[in-house]
């Protein structure tokens, strides 16, 4: 089945199908000059690699690990630097190690990083100064500054994001690889923000339980085990601007298909779903493997279809099923679709995205979202997971490791009139590094309610 789906397939052929939410490039001749460049780079991550998350992606399926996938809503190409890649590595490690200390799992980790530089929009144009210029879709696209000329589609963008998320990528693994992961320093977890709330206390005992847990492996094993500082991570990006991603698709020796080789993860978003579009012709004939965004508007019919075109042979760990459906809609239609999705016999991980659904301006006009209403989407989805008999594989966040103040709420409470104090997200806003602890420690709370 899967050889006849893609008999015609190639890393192209999206070409001959509807695009959506990719503008056109004005000058075609430098667009396909860009292309075959970034076409004959090296890849910036492996096909070993990307089979081995694959693997772990599929123990997510049967419920014996947890993915926590995470990261920025849209990367900046100024802020590949050092302070932020070391912030965000730090936050979602912290996390992961909240996660694993109160669930007693293995916990997955996947960035929304070294590739996430495009973003999808409502409306291709904005006025400016009474001028109409293109909306601002993330570096990889265009500028964000709000001048014509910025604003245009710009193909040596392609190239620039290559070697940012490159240069990114070669940081990462350097602080994986030599120790930044060390769980001796617990001074570094910085828990004091969480004095005045009614959990501290087990955040506090959960912090001296991993520092004394690493004090009895040191003296039981005098050569200090290498997992204690040393970690796996993963990227991942939303493929969105197709010319970018098809170009680092290719195939490997020895090996069947092809991988994209930008990112071991990409995902469709919700508004590139569409089954005869070029984004769902592209995923069909990647082996990485892939999230899919599901929330409304959506058809359930569509998505078994969806789930189908891009998994005929029902591979574990390919399909990560990503519900976004907003606090007040969760619990009426996440059911239905956990029903269909079972009665199909598909084995995917279930992450629940709490963030998307949740998005609101405050009366001056500030898009935020509320660390309550992230929270009890998370909540209901536990719940409704634990009511069907499902498993609740991952949560998909938008954070960072900067101490931005662009959600409300929280442990520390913060108030709309505080979110401009420093406001630095182009697009959607995220938990700050403080938020995402609580966060994390909430999230394993439910866990541990539905599956312990």
């Amino acid at each position: 089945m899967q050889e006849v789906a893609h008999k015609n397939w190639s890393p192209i052929s999206w070409k001959d199908k509807p695009v959506k939410q990719l503008p056109e490039y004005p000058n075609q001749t430098k667009l396909e000059e860009s292309y075959q460049t970034l076409k004959s780079l090296p890849p910036l991550v492996t096909s070993w690699e990307i089979e081995a998350l694959k693997a772990k992606l599929a123990d997510v399926a049967a419920g014996k690990a947890f993915l926590l996938q995470g990261g920025d809503c849209a990367e900046s190409f100024d802020a590949t630097k050092a302070p932020k890649i070391v912030n965000m590595v730090k936050v979602l490690l912290q996390m992961s190690f909240i996660l694993i200390h109160e669930m007693g799992a293995p916990v997955l980790r996947v960035g929304r990083i070294a590739g996430q530089y495009a973003k999808p929009r409502s409306s291709d144009f904005e006025m400016v100064n009474g001028e109409e210029i293109h909306n601002y879709r993330g570096d990889l696209i265009n500028g964000y500054e709000s001048e014509s000329g910025i604003r245009m589609p710009d193909p040596d963008r392609l190239i620039e994001g290559y070697h940012k998320a490159g240069l990114t990528l070669n940081f990462l693994r350097a602080l994986a690889d030599e120790g930044f992961a060390d769980l001796h320093h617990p001074e570094q977890w910085e828990l004091d923000f969480m004095r005045n709330n009614e959990y501290y206390a087990e955040y506090e005992e959960m912090v001296t339980s991993i520092t004394k847990a690493v004090r009895f492996v040191e003296a039981i094993a005098p050569d200090t085990f290498t997992t204690l500082q040393k970690v796996d991570f993963y990227t991942s990006h939303e493929a969105l601007n197709l010319y970018y991603d098809s170009a680092q698709t290719r195939p490997v020796p020895r090996k069947n298909g092809h991988f994209n080789l930008s990112a071991h993860m990409v995902w469709l978003g919700n508004r590139t779903r569409d089954l005869d579009g070029a984004h769902v012709e592209y995923f069909k004939g990647i082996n990485n493997p892939v999230g899919i965004k599901i929330g409304p508007p959506y058809e359930i019919d569509e998505t078994l279809k969806l789930i189908e075109t891009l998994n005929p042979n029902h591979e574990a760990g390919k399909i990560v099923l990503i519900t976004r459906f907003g606090k007040d809609t969760v619990e009426e239609e996440l059911p239905k679709l956990i029903r269909a999705v079972r009665r199909e016999g598909f084995p995917v991980v279930w992450s629940s995205d709490p963030m998307h659904g949740n998005t609101f301006s405050t009366d001056g006009g500030v898009k935020t979202r509320n660390f309550d209403d992230i929270i009890s989407e998370v909540r209901s989805a536990f719940a409704i997971h634990r009511s069907e008999g499902s498993y609740l594989g991952g949560v998909h966040l938008e954070l960072t490791g900067d101490n931005v103040t662009e959600c409300v709420g929280g442990a520390k409470g913060l108030e709309e009139d505080e979110l401009n104090r420093n406001y630095e997200t182009f697009c959607d806003p995220r938990l700050n590094y403080e938020q995402s602890l609580e966060m994390a420690f909430l999230v394993a709370r439910e866990w541990k309610k539905s599956y312990s």
